[in-house]
């Protein structure tokens, strides 16, 4: 007991009464989780009982559900005529047991997109996705399709785009899916596609930056600038710039933007540690194609993180994410010892088919008040 009194969680007459300094809410989702103002922290479990609750059925009649302008969830008694952060739900809720996990976890190495996927309806769910005509954008677009979302495959070649596109419709007619001009390497088509996509008039819950190009010679865009970096890191920057009004209006909303464990061996800053442009964007000497890939991966790193910092409060989270290191695709057919090398590791590598899904599950998580990168980042 005395533990327990120093520990702030004195007895109580209920077991269900908060210790001073702790505060009761909920997700927009319905989950109930804990505030402990003191120690300014959050926990879904209840600081004495240890439970968790979320709250059972709607809103009562009258009551709405709106997000202030930090992104914190409020609710309107409309018969009242007055406003509360407090869930009337609340004297409502059920305790949430928590089923024993089995012996081998939920996802892993060998699960496809679709058995991640399995159970969601995404029926009401917009989703573009750059690159999505091949490799892991064609997979992540059509697993999206077939489970009812509306996805746009943003393609550089509208070829293999339409293609792209009639495979998916091959495997359910009813899916909602199209191809879009897009290409990196240019900043005006980047505009004309944002001009395009806002004419549509639709919302937009889920944007993937998946386009990359890796082990590309030398050359610059119609922008002067490296096209290495310009398609991997700065084409994606302009188009998020260009659609963060949609994106902030359609919350809750995601960002995912598809990253490289290379990351980590290389730098982007001189000796006085100051950012330097040059390494950003070199000239033909100072070029090597495998440092200015892992350059741009890093930079998709910085712009996620910060990104994130900036949208989150508005209910737009964005999260940075690496496949996995031993998965096949074709982002090696810029150069022929690329090829060849990737073709003898073939064998060990994970088909399309199990491609490891689990990092694009941050953008399909519903609205909490933490989201938390699984994955190898």
């Amino acid at each position: 007991m005395a533990a327990l009194k120093y520990a702030g969680l004195e007895d109580t007459d209920s077991e269900e009464e908060l210790p001073p300094g702790w505060e009761e809410r909920t997700t927009r989702d319905g989950w109930v989780y804990y505030a402990n103002h003191l120690e300014e922290k959050t926990q879904w479990e209840h600081p004495k009982s240890g439970k968790r609750k979320r709250v059972a059925g709607g809103l009562p009649y009258g009551w709405e559900q709106e997000t202030d302008e930090s992104g914190q969830v409020y609710f309107v008694d409309h018969i009242n005529k007055r406003t509360t952060y407090l869930d009337p739900r609340l004297a409502f809720t059920v305790e949430d047991n928590p089923v024993k996990p089995p012996t081998r976890q939920k996802y892993d190495g060998n699960s496809t997109a679709m058995e991640i996927l399995q159970g969601r309806d995404l029926s009401e769910k917009v989703v573009i996705i750059t690159g999505a005509n091949s490799g892991i954008g064609f997979e992540t677009a059509k697993s999206f399709a077939l489970h009812g979302a509306y996805v746009i495959l943003a393609c550089r070649n509208m070829s293999r785009g339409n293609d792209a596109v009639q495979r998916i419709l091959g495997e359910w007619h009813k899916a909602k899916v199209e191809a879009m001009t897009l290409d990196l390497a240019s900043l005006h088509s980047v505009q004309q596609f944002a001009e395009a996509f806002k004419s549509k008039n639709v919302p937009l819950h889920i944007l993937i930056c998946n386009a990359a190009t890796f082990g590309a010679p030398w050359c610059l865009t119609e922008d002067g600038l490296e096209s290495t970096f310009q398609v991997n890191h700065l084409g994606h920057f302009y188009l998020v710039q260009l659609l963060e009004d949609v994106l902030r209006s359609s919350s809750p909303a995601r960002v995912v933007v598809v990253s490289s464990e290379s990351h980590r061996f290389t730098e982007i800053k001189d000796s006085s540690g100051k950012l330097n442009f040059s390494l950003l964007s070199p000239s033909k000497k100072e070029y090597w194609a495998m440092l200015a890939y892992n350059r741009s991966k890093l930079c998709n790193i910085l712009f996620s993180n910060e990104l994130n910092r900036r949208l989150s409060p508005h209910g737009v989270i964005c999260n940075s994410v690496h496949p996995g290191n031993m998965m096949y695709s074709s982002i090696h057919r810029s150069w022929w010892v690329y090829t060849l090398l990737f073709t003898l590791a073939r064998p060990f590598t994970k088909s399309m088919s199990s491609f490891l899904f689990r990092e694009y599950r941050l953008s399909l998580q519903t609205d909490s008040i933490c989201v938390t990168l699984v994955g190898s980042m």
